[in-house]
């Protein structure tokens, strides 16, 4: 089982990457901004209340809508969405089901959605 730590560890080991204060998150700096990749799911409990974070889900950027698809159909209980994301390129992971090669490559594609193209292109991580 993979929790935060890893998620960080994993996150911060790519390059220009950094991470949000104020919550959980991770993004990458492109063209002067950072953009977000993997962050904690806010889940909506009680109508018109605010959202509580849910440490054990994760929201990852994926590249596209039928990648978002592809991976929930591959597993519903690792994989889900919600309304708040319909019509949005990213899934959310319950990280106490996700094995952490698997998480690593997910958290890699995710970074590459949104960093630089020159620099996602030419990033090759090490082997661990």
């Amino acid at each position: 089982m993979v929790d935060q730590n890893d998620v960080r560890r994993i996150a911060l080991a790519l390059p220009h990457t950094s991470e949000a204060s104020g919550h959980f998150g991770f993004s990458v700096a492109n063209k002067g901004k950072h953009k977000q990749f993997a962050w904690t799911w806010n889940e909506r409990v009680e109508p018109k209340q605010p959202r509580i974070p849910r440490p054990d889900v994760l929201v990852l950027r994926v590249s596209d809508l039928l990648d978002k698809d592809a991976l929930i159909a591959s597993d519903q209980r690792k994989f889900f969405t919600e309304s708040h994301y319909n019509d949005f390129p990213a899934v959310l992971v319950r990280l106490e089901l996700i094995a952490l090669p698997e998480l690593q490559q997910l958290i890699l594609d995710a970074w590459r959605t949104q960093a630089p193209t020159d620099l996602a292109n030419s990033f090759q991580p090490e082997a661990t």
